[in-house]
C-alpha cells in the first residue's frame, strides 16, 4: 500500500522551480454521450469546484453510480501487451469483435490496457478467438477469464512500427513534487485543492478498482451464479487516495431472493441446500472454498491468505496486474451503506473532501496514522471528525444524519441486521449549504475545535450532530453511525490521542501566526498547508514527557489570547497570499 511520506519534506531544498511543475498525463478515450464520458466529466469537476458554489447538475444516487460502474467493468477487458506496441493496429484489431467505448494504458509489473467495448457481446467474441497458452514442460490450468495475454506474430518484422505507450498515472505525486506544488499555490485553499487534485482517485483507477472487482466475480460465480462483487470503503466513497486498499464484499443476498414470478399456484419451490450452525460459520466456509479458488485458479492472485478466525472473516491477496492489495470479505451491506454515506457528505459540499483529504495527509506526515493496525487514529475516525467539525459550524456545512433520515421516502428505508441504515439517497433533495468560510478559516478552526475538544467527558456524533457525554472510559470515542452501540475509534490510546492534541494545537497556532506574516514568495520558506506537513515542533518534544503537556497548554494559552483581543490579524477573506513587507 502507497504512502504518503510528506514527512520527507524536510530534506527538499527549499527553492521552488515553478516551470518545472506539470500536471501528470492522463491518457483516456471516450464515446461522447456515453456512460464512460459521462462519469469522466463526474471525475474532472470533483476537485475543481470553487468555495461556496453551488454545482446544479443534479447528482446521481450512490447506487446508480454503483450500477453503471458495475456494468462498464463487466464490458472490458484487461490485457497484458509487449512493452512496445502500435497503439492504432492494437484497437483496430480488438475493434473487428465491436465498437470500443474506451480504452487506457498503465504499468503494473509490465504493460496493460483496460479496453471497454460497448457490447457484452464483443468480451465474448474477443473470448472465442482466445487461446490457452502452451507452457512448453509446465502445465497450463484452463480458466476462461477476461484478463488476457497479446503476443505479437513476427515482432521482429513489426519493429520499425512499435512505439513506447503513453500510460496514465496510478500512483500519488512524491513528497518533492507535493512540495513544489504546495508552495507555487496562490493561497491555503488552493493548497488544499492542489493537494486533493493530485492525490484522489483517478477515472482510470477508478475504472481499474471495479475492473478487479468484476474479474473476482468471474471466478466466484463459477460457485455462486448471480453473486455480485461490489467494492466499498475508500475505493467508492470518494475519499480514497491514489495506492490505497481495495476491499470488496461477496453479496449472495441476490441468489434465489424469492419474487412473484417464482410462485404458481399453491406450490412454493425451494433450493436443495447445505445447514451449517451459524451465519459465521457458512461465511468461513465460503471464503474458504473462493480463497482457495483464487489461489490454485486465479490468473494474477498472488500471496493468498485465508483471515477466517478475524471478528469479520476476509480473504486478503495481492492482485499483480491491478496492483491492488485487496481484501474480499461476504455480505458486509453495514460497510457498503457506510460507503454511500461518507460518499454523499463528500458531494454535498466541494469543501468537504479537500478539508479530509488535507487532515489525513496532516495526520500521516505526524505519524498519526499508519497502516499497521494499533493503537493510532485511523483515517475512517478522521473523516469522522471532520464531518463533525463541518456539522457544528454555523451555519451548518453539512446536516446531521437524523436530518437525512427525516428526507427519506420508502424507497430509502433501509434495515441491515436489525440497525436503522435509512437516509436519504437523492441528493437533489437536500439543500446547499448557506456557509461560505474558506478552507484556510476551516482548516485553521478544525485544529482549534479539535485542539480544545473535552475529549475526556465528550464523545463525537454525527448522527445528532453534537457533543454527548462518553458511555465507555475509551479515550477517543466516535459512535458508528449505524451500529450506535460500537466505538469505531476504540482502538485509540490516550498516548496517541494526546500526540494529536499536542499536534493540533500546534498546527492552530502555525495558521494564526502566518495570518500576522506571512513569508513572501521569494523568501524560500515554508507556507500555509506545506509548513503543516514539516516536522513538528511538539512531536520532537514528546520525547521529553515533562515538557510535552506545558508546551501545548502555552499553545493553547496562546491560542486563546488571539481570540479574545479581537479578529484584526485574521485571513482577509479573500484568501489570496498577504506578502510581507517587514524584515
Amino acid at each position: 500500500m502507497a504512502a504518503c511520506s510528506v514527512g520527507l519534506l524536510t530534506r527538499l531544498s527549499l527553492r521552488v522551480q515553478r516551470s518545472q511543475v506539470q500536471r501528470p498525463l492522463r491518457r483516456l478515450l471516450s464515446c461522447p454521450g456515453t456512460v464512460a464520458a459521462g462519469l469522466r466529466r463526474e471525475e474532472q469537476s470533483s476537485g475543481s469546484a470553487e468555495t461556496g458554489s453551488e454545482d446544479r447538475t443534479p447528482k446521481k444516487r450512490f447506487s446508480e453510480v454503483q450500477n453503471e460502474r458495475r456494468e462498464q467493468a463487466q464490458r472490458t477487458v484487461l490485457i497484458h501487451c509487449p512493452d512496445k506496441i502500435n497503439e492504432k493496429k492494437f484497437l483496430k484489431f480488438l475493434s473487428q469483435h465491436g465498437p470500443i467505448n474506451s480504452h487506457f494504458f498503465y504499468e503494473s509489473f509490465g504493460l496493460y490496457a483496460a479496453v471497454e467495448f460497448c457490447q457484452k457481446e464483443s468480451v465474448t467474441s474477443l473470448q472465442n478467438i482466445t487461446r490457452t497458452p502452451s507452457l512448453g514442460p509446465e502445465a497450463a490450468i484452463p480458466f476462461k477469464s477476461r484478463y488476457l495475454n497479446l503476443k505479437l506474430r513476427n515482432s521482429l518484422n513489426q519493429t520499425s512500427e512499435l512505439s513506447s505507450i503513453q500510460c496514465s498515472n496510478q500512483s500519488s505525486p512524491s513528497s518533492k513534487k507535493l512540495y513544489q506544488l504546495l508552495c507555487c499555490a496562490e493561497s491555503v485553499d488552493d493548497q488544499l485543492n492542489t493537494l486533493l487534485r493530485e492525490f484522489q482517485l483517478t477515472e482510470e483507477n477508478t475504472r481499474l478498482r471495479y475492473l478487479t472487482c468484476s474479474l473476482i466475480e468471474d471466478v466466484a460465480a463459477a460457485y455462486f451464479p448471480d453473486c455480485a462483487v461490489r467494492p466499498f470503503g475508500s475505493s467508492v466513497n470518494s475519499f480514497g487516495k491514489l495506492g490505497c486498499d481495495l476491499d470488496m464484499f461477496l453479496d449472495l443476498d441476490e441468489i434465489g431472493k424469492f419474487t412473484a414470478q417464482k410462485t404458481s399456484g399453491n406450490f412454493l419451490m425451494e433450493f436443495q441446500v447445505k445447514n451449517v450452525p451459524s451465519e459465521r460459520v457458512a461465511t468461513q466456509k465460503i471464503l474458504s472454498v473462493i480463497g482457495e479458488c483464487l489461489d490454485q485458479f486465479g490468473p494474477g492472485c498472488v500471496g493468498v491468505q485465508r483471515i477466517l478466525n478475524a471478528r469479520c472473516p476476509l480473504v486478503r491477496f495481492s492482485h499483480q496486474a491491478s496492483g491492488f492489495q485487496c481484501d474480499l470479505t461476504t455480505n458486509n451491506r453495514i460497510a457498503l451503506k457506510s460507503s454511500e454515506l461518507l460518499y454523499m457528505y463528500g458531494a454535498l459540499d466541494s469543501r468537504v473532501r479537500a478539508l479530509v483529504f488535507s487532515v489525513r495527509c496532516w495526520a500521516r506526515a505526524h505519524s498519526l496514522t499508519s497502516s499497521i493496525p494499533g493503537a493510532w487514529i485511523t483515517n475512517f475516525s478522521l473523516t469522522m471528525m471532520v464531518i463533525f467539525f463541518l456539522q457544528r459550524r454555523s451555519p451548518p456545512i453539512l446536516p446531521t444524519l437524523d436530518y437525512l433520515k427525516t428526507l427519506a421516502d420508502a424507497e430509502d428505508k433501509c434495515i441491515i441486521e436489525g440497525h436503522n441504515c435509512t437516509f436519504v439517497g437523492d441528493l437533489n433533495r437536500i439543500k446547499p449549504s448557506r456557509n461560505t468560510e474558506t478552507l484556510e478559516l476551516l482548516l485553521k478552526e478544525f485544529f482549534e475545535y479539535f485542539g480544545n475538544f473535552a475529549f475526556n467527558k465528550n464523545s463525537i456524533n454525527i448522527r445528532q450532530g453534537r457533543e454527548q457525554n462518553k458511555p465507555e472510559s475509551s479515550p477517543l470515542h466516535i459512535q458508528n453511525p449505524f451500529e450506535t452501540s460500537l466505538n469505531v475509534s476504540k482502538n485509540v490510546s490516550q498516548s496517541q490521542l494526546q500526540k494529536f492534541v499536542d499536534l493540533a494545537r500546534e498546527s492552530a497556532w502555525i495558521l494564526h501566526q502566518e495570518g500576522k506574516d506571512r513569508p513572501s514568495p521569494s523568501s524560500n520558506q515554508p507556507w500555509g498547508l506545506a509548513a503543516l506537513l514539516l516536522p513538528s515542533v511538539a512531536n520532537n518534544m514528546s520525547l521529553s514527557k515533562k515538557k510535552k503537556k506545558p508546551a501545548s497548554e502555552r499553545i493553547k494559552n496562546l491560542l486563546d489570547s488571539i481570540k479574545s483581543s479581537g479578529a484584526e490579524n485574521s485571513t482577509a477573506t479573500n484568501g489570496r497570499r498577504a506578502i510581507s513587507t517587514q524584515a
